[in-house]
C-alpha cells in the first residue's frame, strides 16, 4: 500500500484501526519492518509519513452511533541544514572549539531526536457539530487545487477564505510560470472553538 501510494496512483485510500495518529504511523512503520521492506525504523517511518496526507478517524460510541471524530493532516518535517561556519571567524582555539561543539550538539540532537512529522487536526467533532480547528497546510492546499476543475476551485477558494482568511492568487499561464506561490494573503482569521468566549475587541 505504501509503495503503490508513492508511485502508482494520484491518491490511495485505505482503512486502519489505530486509535491515534502517532499509533497509525507506528503501526504502518512496524508492518513495513516486519515485511522486510526496510530494516531501519527511521527510514520506514519517513516513507509512511510521505504517504499519509490526511487521516479521517471514525468512532463508534457506546450508543452505537458512528461518526467522524476528527480529520488530521500529517505534515512531514523538512530536515534543514542549520549548521554554522562561525568557527572561521574565531581567533582563538577556545572559540573555535566552542563553535565546533555547538555544531556537534546540533548533529547529535538531530540524529537521536529527529522529528519526522507533525500533525494537526483540521476538523473535530464537538457537542454534536463539526468545528474547523486548524487551516490546511500550504502544500496540501496547492496539491488539492491542482486536482480540481474550475468550479471546484471556486468553491474551495471560498471555503478557505470564509473559514481561515486564506486568499489565493489567480494566474494567467505566463504568471504561473514566473511565480509558483499561489498564496496572495493569509489573513488573521482563525476558527473559534465552540463554548469559548470571544475576546473583547
Amino acid at each position: 500500500m505504501i509503495q503503490s501510494a508513492q508511485v502508482a496512483s494520484k491518491f490511495t485510500l485505505f482503512t486502519h484501526h489505530a486509535k491515534t495518529f502517532p499509533d497509525l504511523v507506528t503501526a504502518l512503520r512496524n508492518s513495513m519492518l516486519r515485511a522486510g521492506v526496510f530494516r531501519n525504523e527511521k527510514t520506514a517511518e519517513e516513507q509512511v509519513v510521505q504517504v499519509l496526507n490526511f487521516d479521517i478517524h471514525l468512532v463508534k460510541d457506546f450508543r452505537g452511533r458512528r461518526y467522524i471524530e476528527r480529520v488530521t493532516e500529517c505534515i512531514p518535517v523538512e530536515d534543514k541544514n542549520e549548521y554554522t561556519y562561525d568557527h572561521r571567524k574565531e581567533k582563538t582555539i577556545e572559540g573555535k572549539l566552542d563553535k565546533f561543539m555547538d555544531n556537534a550538539t546540533m548533529y547529535f540532537t538531530k540524529s537521536t531526536n529527529k522529528e519526522l512529522y507533525k500533525y494537526v487536526n483540521i476538523l473535530e467533532y464537538h457537542d454534536g457539530s463539526y468545528v474547523l480547528t486548524n487551516p490546511i497546510s500550504e502544500h496540501n492546499i496547492t496539491e488539492m487545487r491542482n486536482n480540481m476543475d474550475d468550479s471546484d476551485i471556486d468553491g474551495f477558494e471560498n471555503f478557505l477564505y470564509r473559514n481561515w482568511g486564506i486568499k489565493l492568487k489567480r494566474y494567467t499561464d505566463t504568471e504561473e510560470e514566473a511565480d509558483n506561490n499561489i498564496f496572495e494573503t493569509v489573513g488573521e482569521k482563525k476558527t473559534e472553538r465552540r463554548g469559548r468566549p470571544k475576546k473583547a475587541e
